[in-house]
């Protein structure tokens, strides 16, 4: 389970990872966060997001139009 969840479906770019920059504040560093996105280009913004910021993105899954990113706080 996530230490906090965001709900970014039905928002396009960049939307769900200007949310994602804010929820992950409220995140402990090694925290966790589940996004949930239904933008169809939010599984590369989610990589790219992860590897600048030096995230971990721990799971990333596809369940009818819904992409579902759990990602590890870094620094």
């Amino acid at each position: 389970m996530a230490d906090k969840s965001l709900d970014a479906r039905h928002l396009n770019c960049p939307l769900p990872i200007l949310k994602a920059t804010k929820a992950l504040k409220e995140v402990a560093v090694g925290g966790t966060l589940e996004v949930l996105a239904t933008d169809p280009g939010s599984a590369g913004d989610f990589e790219a997001f992860c590897r600048v910021g030096r995230h971990e993105m721990l799971e990333e899954s596809q369940t009818d139009g819904v992409f579902r990113f759990l990602i590890r706080r870094g620094r």
